[in-house]
């Protein structure tokens, strides 16, 4: 019989080992009690990139016992909490509104030297839309940016209009009229889509950059990024179509038109294809402006890469450097370790959800800012030990390795008598042939070649690989297989997909085999040394 005092202190060590492998392989060990202490933090803002914002947030309450309250109100709402005091942080796609171009807009007033700028997530802003011809589903729309302008600004009004048809030559479009779908909130996707088109399209629209839109155009106004979305994927959104978070189109099951970028190629926003977009992105890089770490989108628009998304952007925390309202060195402390997390292990999920990651310039520069919020000087970001899939250890500022393996578009997604046949987003596994006015044949002949280029979008979201005839739904609104079709509405339950644990496989055989040595040479060990005299 082993005595009691050796069988303790067995039990103490194989407890010692485990929480010592565990703990230096990275799985989260359970919350100790400072973790518990963690201040509660809300903020608001922007449901462009909440989809990523609502997972990292369950992540964090699941591994650190943090909690993150989020309200997604869109941008604008979401900045004027922020100078109102009343939440601890907000989410935006633009900077705050100093000097307003749109139209009877007030000057936005944060306070003076108390707020930073942090970018948390890329993306790229889509359309999705619902459309058929003949009864089937349409997947592989393509749009050029002049025809998309003219769509919102009210100039083209009929799916089976001649721009339409002429970036469409392999499908034969329908007489039929289009729903224009806009946000009726003020937003970050409205501000961003706008200027987008007052920059590259003045001459069609003439609102320039404004957060609302206009309601003097025929559009339908719908609240939220959800909103739209959801709109868009109901019966009666058959024939709409609306700008939105390509993340949202991903999880409905819809798919999104592709777009004419500056090379001639028609490209959906991947996490690959907007990461070479944002190589062509300028970044305020003066400290002491306010609008330090915001985006100049010019050289995005005209990115000469035939990789390139065009509407691709990021989205800002805009965190605070001064103690007041509701804010406080406690919750800085919640704030700087749920900014560290996003900025590193947070983005490893970012193309499972539809958005892109950031590049280790950003996340630097992100990490800079973290170290203004008071109470945060604890979240220190190890660049070396970021677990961000953009980089590694030893590579430049300027390298992003999505952007390097991200694969050139196929020959059918180039402007011309082609189109590729595959599925985009959330349609993906699901083809449209292509026999309408245009070289339907050689469209068709380019559908082994245009499977590789969607093939990326495929892999984010293997449940809409299948191409079974009818959609299988779970109890949350998932589109688990098949193709999502004019009878269903976007999916309200938000992404919920596993924190990623860095070898966590490895790390597991390694406590196996540590509590196997464990179980069979401690006990042997204590027992021969319990029959010693007094225990010696």
């Amino acid at each position: 019989m082993i005595p009691r005092r050796f069988r303790l202190a067995a039990t103490a060590l194989v407890a010692a080992l485990v929480a010592g492998v565990v703990g230096a392989g990275g799985v989260t060990p359970a919350a100790t009690a400072a973790d518990a202490a963690y201040a509660d933090i809300s903020g608001s803002g922007s449901t462009w990139s909440q989809n990523a914002l609502d997972q990292w947030r369950r992540n964090v309450q699941s591994n650190y016992t943090m909690t993150v309250n989020y309200r997604g109100l869109g941008s604008t709402a979401g900045r004027t909490d922020f100078i109102n005091r009343s939440v601890d942080f907000a989410i935006s796609e633009i900077p705050f509104q100093l000097q307003p171009t749109e139209k009877g807009a007030q000057p936005e007033k944060p306070p003076v030297g108390g707020y930073a700028y942090m970018p948390i997530v890329a993306g790229g802003t889509s359309f999705m839309y619902n459309l058929k011809i003949g009864g089937k589903q349409v997947t592989n729309l393509r749009l050029a940016g002049a025809t998309v302008t003219k769509i919102f600004a009210g100039k083209i009004t009929n799916w089976n209009d001649p721009a339409i048809q002429a970036d469409n030559p392999g499908l034969a479009m329908p007489d039929r009229p289009i729903q224009r779908i806009a946000r009726s909130d003020g937003s970050g996707s409205t501000a961003q889509f706008t200027m987008w088109m007052s920059k590259q399209h003045p001459d069609i629209w003439t609102t320039g950059m404004t957060s609302q839109f206009p309601d003097d155009v025929g559009a339908t106004l719908q609240n939220g990024s959800l909103g739209v979305s959801a709109y868009v994927g109901q019966n009666y959104g058959e024939g709409a179509i609306t700008y939105v978070e390509y993340s949202y189109a991903l999880k409905s099951g819809f798919p999104v038109a592709k777009v004419l970028n500056a090379a001639g190629y028609y490209i959906e926003p991947t996490a690959s294809s907007v990461a070479v977009a944002m190589l062509k992105a300028q970044i305020n890089t003066n400290a002491s402006s306010a609008d330090y770490l915001t985006q100049i989108l010019d050289g995005v628009y005209n990115n000469g890469d035939p990789r390139t998304y065009p509407l691709s952007s990021y989205s800002y925390m805009i965190v605070p450097t001064q103690e007041g309202g509701t804010f406080n060195a406690d919750k800085g402390r919640t704030l700087g370790a749920f900014a560290k997390y996003v900025l590193c292990e947070g983005q490893q999920q970012a193309e499972q959800l539809g958005y892109s990651p950031l590049p280790m310039n950003l996340v630097q520069a992100g990490a800079e800012q973290i170290k203004r919020i008071p109470g945060a000087q604890g979240s220190t970001v190890d660049i070396n030990a970021c677990n961000n899939p953009t980089f590694q250890p030893g590579d430049s500022l300027d390298n992003n390795r999505l952007a390097q393996t991200a694969p050139q578009p196929a020959d059918c997604d180039k402007q011309g008598p082609s189109q590729c046949v595959t599925g985009t987003a959330g349609a993906a596994g699901t083809s449209t042939d292509v026999t309408g006015s245009g070289d339907g044949g050689a469209a068709a002949g380019a559908a082994t070649t245009g499977t590789a280029a969607a093939g990326a979008t495929a892999a984010t979201d293997p449940a809409a690989a299948s191409t079974a005839a009818e959609a299988v739904y779970d109890a949350n609104g998932n589109l688990l297989s098949g193709a999502a079709g004019g009878g269903r509405a976007a999916a309200s339950a938000p992404f919920s997909i596993p924190d990623p644990v860095p070898g966590a496989p490895a790390v597991m055989m390694a406590a196996a085999a540590v509590l196997l040595l464990a179980a069979i040479g401690v006990p042997p060990l204590l027992l021969r040394r319990s029959r010693r005299p007094n225990g010696r």
